[in-house]
């Protein structure tokens, strides 16, 4: 299955991140969360259902 983020999805960075662009920048949508390197906006993006991705900050947290 392929995940699809929404054509208005909106890119945020961690408000701690260094101004070098170093950081890894994140796109929440209704129920598909992107994930991409902030240095390579145009480059590939990582993509995960809302829940996984809830999941997976629940056990980092």
């Amino acid at each position: 299955m392929t995940l699809r983020l929404p054509a208005d999805a909106r890119w945020k960075k961690a408000t701690g991140s260094y101004e070098n662009g170093s950081c890894v920048e994140v796109a929440v949508g209704e129920a598909v969360i992107g994930v991409r390197d902030s240095k390579n906006a145009e480059g590939p993006v990582l993509t995960f259902p809302a829940g996984r991705w809830a999941a997976f900050l629940t056990k980092t947290a």
